[in-house]
C-alpha cells in the first residue's frame, strides 16, 4: 500500500477521511437529486444508510475478531473508536438534513414522521452524543470504566433497537428494507455467538487446565 495512503487509513486520519467522504457523498446526492426538497430528502436516505453501514462496523468489531481474527478484523478493532466517531458524524449530517427539510416543508416533515418518532429518534442522538463525547481517552478516563462501559452498551443496543425499528416498520412499503433488518439480526446474532462461544471456550480450557 502506498504509504500515504495508508496512514489515511489508521487513527485519526481514518475519521477525517470518513468525514470527507460522507459530506461529498451527500452533497453530490443532494445536487444530483435537484437540490431543494427532493435532493434533502435523498441526502437524509443516504446518510441513514452510510450511519447504519458505520454503526454496524463499530458494533462488530470486538466480535469479528474473535470469530476470525484476521488483519481485515484486527484493522477494524484498532479503528474501531475512529468508525464509531465516522458514525457520529454521519449521523450529525443525516440531523441537519432532517432540520433543514423541517424548515423548508414542515408539512411534508410531518407526513414523514411523528411525535413518537421524534422521542425515539431524539433519544437516539443524546446516546451518540454521550458515546462520541466519551470516546477520547481524557473524557472515557473521568467518566471511569465502569459507568463508560454501561453508556457504551446500554448506548450501542438502544441504536440497534432504533434501527430495527426504523427499518422494520418500513418492510411493508419496500422488501428492500429486509436487507438492513437481516444484518442487524444477524450483527446481534454474531455478537452472541461471540461471546458465549468464547464463555464456552473459556470454561472448556478451565476444565483441561
Amino acid at each position: 500500500m502506498i504509504p500515504h495512503a495508508r496512514n489515511l487509513t489508521e487513527g485519526w486520519p481514518l475519521l477525517g477521511l470518513i468525514t470527507l467522504i460522507l459530506l461529498s457523498l451527500t452533497v453530490a446526492m443532494f445536487l444530483v437529486a435537484g437540490g431543494d426538497t427532493d435532493g434533502l430528502r435523498s441526502a437524509i436516505r443516504l446518510t441513514a444508510r452510510t450511519s447504519l453501514a458505520l454503526f454496524l462496523a463499530s458494533f462488530l468489531a470486538s466480535s469479528l475478531i474473535r470469530l476470525w481474527p484476521s488483519e481485515p478484523t484486527r484493522w477494524l478493532r484498532r479503528n474501531r473508536r475512529q468508525v464509531g466517531l465516522g458514525f457520529a458524524v454521519s449521523h450529525l449530517i443525516h440531523g441537519v438534513a432532517l432540520v433543514l427539510l423541517v424548515r423548508r416543508d414542515p408539512v411534508l416533515f410531518w407526513q414523514l414522521t411523528n411525535l413518537g418518532n421524534i422521542i425515539s429518534g431524539g433519544t437516539a442522538y443524546l446516546l451518540i452524543a454521550a458515546m462520541a463525547a466519551t470516546s477520547f481517552n481524557r473524557s472515557a478516563a473521568w467518566l471511569g470504566p465502569r459507568a463508560w462501559g454501561w453508556l457504551h452498551w446500554s448506548g450501542a443496543h438502544f441504536i440497534w433497537i432504533s434501527f430495527m425499528v426504523t427499518n422494520g416498520k418500513r418492510v411493508p412499503m419496500s422488501l428492500w428494507y429486509v436487507l438492513p433488518v437481516a444484518l442487524l439480526v444477524a450483527a446481534l446474532g454474531l455478537r452472541l455467538a461471540s461471546r458465549y462461544g468464547a464463555f464456552g471456550r473459556g470454561r472448556g480450557a478451565l476444565r483441561h487446565s
